[in-house]
């Protein structure tokens, strides 16, 4: 896309364009993702997984110089095609400035489409709808205000929410927490956590009070760790006690004996389609698979496969919400947050199991 002002260059404006899949960032910086080799356009719809696992390039060029391969969906060493990609840049802005996100019909009017041909074109260019794609900027707003310190008030108001019962209805599902506590970075909120090794390498289990919020899987201990501090700048990390340790020890065992039954008191985060989806997942037995079509039909969203993948790219509950049993239509692994080779390992042991 031709960008007819420049684009703001500091890695947190970028990091919000990629997180929100901003269509209006296209050509003005590309983003490769170290865990993959493969950069991307901000618009693309596969996302990465956490900011410190995202480097930033001015060109295509670059990218591949630093030793990135253009992404199979995006195309990003391929100028946009599309014929109505000037259209839904506008779009895209028009949702990033307006006070309340902007109704279907208006965005249709500014793109000069029909109101079905701009929702089908929207999500074949952004990978998401313009409700979603509006939600999410929505977030984005809400979470910058709280982190530069503005009340709870300005920020749900400035964010277009038009009283504060619409904002606390998705507050849990917007920050993870309560609005209070992430304006303060986690201040007054006490996670526990441990890092540990299995066989699929270093691990880290993390809880609140409310049960485990996170399980992260990695090669190293320590970028594990840093992304717990990232996530929770100011809440209080200690050391698990021995109630966490019997936690930790069963999810180890999930890893080394995935067969087991096992009850997990979770503190599961996410927006209500994600909700849909992890729940879904824990439904499938252990040694069986099902597709992401099969997973969206069970939701009874039989047109969000996409957004079913997006999903589970999403959870960062390893092993306890079963990610790692979702495959392609035709049975092949694809992508999972912490590495297909983790991921058929896993299937290989259910499926031995069962």
């Amino acid at each position: 896309m031709n960008r007819a002002t420049p684009f703001p260059t500091d890695d947190a404006a970028r990091w919000r364009a990629v997180e929100t899949r901003d269509a209006a960032a296209d050509g003005s910086f590309w983003y490769g993702v170290h865990s993959t080799g493969i950069y991307c356009r901000p618009s693309c719809p596969s996302r990465p997984t956490r900011p410190a696992n995202v480097s930033f390039f001015d060109s295509p060029a670059a990218a591949e110089a630093a030793g990135f391969r253009p992404c199979k969906r995006c195309r990003p060493d391929q100028p946009d095609a599309s014929p109505h990609a000037a259209a839904i840049e506008r779009a895209c802005r028009a949702i990033a400035v307006a006070a309340t996100p902007p109704t279907l019909d208006e965005l249709a009017a500014i793109a000069g489409l029909s109101r079905y041909h701009f929702h089908r074109v929207f999500k074949q260019l952004t990978g998401v709808t313009p409700r979603d794609y509006a939600a999410a900027h929505r977030a984005a707003r809400v979470r910058d205000s709280l982190q530069q310190g503005d009340s709870v008030t300005d920020a749900y108001y400035d964010a277009g929410f038009g009283s504060s019962g619409r904002f606390y209805e998705q507050a849990g599902a917007l920050l993870g927490m309560k609005p209070g506590d992430y304006r303060a970075g986690g201040a007054g909120e006490t996670i526990r956590f441990g890092v540990g090794q299995c066989s699929l390498g270093a691990i880290l289990v993390a809880a609140t009070g409310r049960g485990v919020c996170s399980i992260e899987l990695g090669d190293e201990p320590e970028p594990l760790v840093r992304a717990l501090q990232d996530r929770f700048p100011r809440a209080e990390l200690v050391g698990g006690d021995a109630t966490f340790e019997q936690w930790m020890a069963t999810v180890i065992g999930l890893i080394e004996a995935p067969a087991t039954p096992v009850a997990l008191p979770l503190d599961v985060r996410g927006t209500a389609f994600q909700q849909r989806v992890w729940q879904a997942l824990r439904q499938i037995p252990p040694g069986s698979t099902a597709s992401y079509a099969e997973i969206a039909e069970r939701i009874v969203a039989p047109s969000a496969a996409r957004a079913v993948a997006r999903a589970c790219a999403g959870n960062t509950l390893a092993v306890a919400i079963p990610c790692h049993r979702v495959v392609r239509q035709d049975g092949a692994l694809s992508g999972y947050r912490w590495g297909v080779a983790r991921k058929r390992t896993l299937l290989e042991r259910e499926a031995a199991a069962a």
